[in-house]
């Protein structure tokens, strides 16, 4: 036998079976994934070289009233209040007008219905940039478009489209928790800025891009809606569900340089499509319907200035310091003295829902969307005393039931 010949075969079965994968053991295979890249000593690098780089702010430093040693409203609680919903942020938004305005109207559906509805403030909100946006097309550019406006666009906005209520049309992206709308809103002004640039002035296609804008970041709203069951417009929501007269509702303004019981404009930037439906009353007459108002179970709602000394977010106070004026001092005067020269401007709206006395004033307990009235105990809410109501609040909305006595002033006017 020639076992060298035998031992080549072999080996040649062998190395063959070997190429076959036969012989080889099982091949381990890595895996990979996508993970998130860290680098923690980079950033840490990054970080201390940011903070060494950035520019060193001194904290802003306000006068501001002292409140040691005065006795102040410390708890919602302590007021007689009108049913209203809880209290909800604007977030980083210009909405103080309609927040408070629908929360005003919601407490009003409350008194004469019966009914607890949250309605969105976003649906307005919507429309009333479409209406703006038009009313700057019209007039070349030569009208205001901020985020501000007043109570009675409300009413003008219910009135042509309708409302919702807050969960059809909430006008935050699915995750968002907070309003924001500085991006949208510095899109829309930066566009109708070119338009007035290059004088392109086509309606229709100002019109269309405002409106994409809005949808891109608030959403578009919805042209119908289940309500119990029952397919309904907006339209018909406000008709059959909300049950409410708008025309019901007035305006009333303070303002020495108008004329007293007539009807007049609010020559204020957010009344920015020139109203002039405002009743004009001397401020003893202003102050006495928020009383009588809030004394029978009508809340009001109220637009004017937050920017005094005797304001503070912490306290959740609003009063008017002796060293600015003291309080016998309030009157016409005193109120044109500072609308006149700047110091009182119309720069937030909030829904007074309470009143209490406490050492023979008035206090008002208010609702507020803004930031401030967050950051103390009772939030969403502040205290203002009544000499601070006097002297900066320049305008409310109320029903007109409520104010009887004072509309008669005005004649047929």
């Amino acid at each position: 036998m020639n076992y060298l010949r035998i031992w080549t075969i072999a080996g040649v079965l062998i190395l063959g079976l070997a190429q076959m994968g036969f012989l080889q053991q099982a091949v381990t295979r890595d895996k990979g994934s996508i993970v998130e890249y860290k680098n923690e000593f980079l950033d840490s690098l990054e970080k201390v070289s940011d903070e060494f780089r950035a520019k060193k702010e001194e904290p802003e430093l306000k006068f501001k009233m002292e409140f040691s040693g005065i006795d102040l409203p410390t708890s919602v609680n302590q007021f007689i209040r009108v049913w209203r919903n809880e209290p909800i942020s604007q977030g980083l938004s210009g909405m103080c007008w309609c927040f408070s305005t629908t929360s005003y109207l919601e407490s009003e559906i409350f008194r004469l219905t019966g009914q607890k509805l949250k309605l969105s403030e976003l649906h307005t909100v919507y429309w009333e940039y479409v209406e703006k946006a038009t009313r700057f097309v019209r007039q070349r550019g030569d009208s205001e478009f901020g985020e501000g406006s007043e109570s009675n666009a409300l009413i003008r906005i219910w009135k042509k489209y309708g409302v919702v209520p807050a969960e059809a049309y909430t006008g935050l992206q699915p995750g968002q928790i907070f309003h924001d709308h500085r991006q949208m809103y510095e899109e829309m002004n930066n566009y109708l800025t070119f338009i007035k640039e290059n004088n392109a002035w086509n309606e229709t296609v100002v019109i269309e891009t405002i409106k994409n804008i809005l949808n891109h970041y608030i959403g578009k709203p919805p042209e119908y809606m289940n309500v119990k069951g029952k397919k309904m417009t907006p339209q018909e929501y406000l008709q059959k569900v909300v049950q409410i007269h708008l025309d019901e509702y007035v305006d009333f303004l303070s303002l020495l340089e108008k004329p007293f019981y007539q009807k007049v404009e609010f020559p204020v930037p957010d009344n920015w499509w020139h109203s002039e439906n405002y009743y004009n009353i001397p401020v003893d007459d202003f102050m006495s319907v928020i009383k009588k108002a809030i004394r029978n179970n009508y809340s009001v709602c109220v637009g004017g200035d937050v920017s005094e000394s005797g304001y503070n977010s912490y306290k959740e106070v609003a009063m008017v310091p002796t060293y600015d004026i003291p309080a016998d001092y309030i009157d016409d005067s005193a109120r044109e003295f500072r609308f006149n020269n700047g110091t009182s401007e119309d720069d937030h709206g909030i829904h007074l829902v309470g009143y209490m006395q406490k050492d023979g004033k008035d206090w008002y307990l208010i609702k507020d969307s803004g930031s401030d009235s967050r950051n103390g105990p009772n939030a969403g809410y502040y205290f203002y005393n009544e000499d601070y109501v006097k002297l900066k609040m320049l305008s409310f909305m109320v029903h007109k039931d409520i104010a009887q006595e004072i509309l008669a002033k005005f004649g047929n006017k």
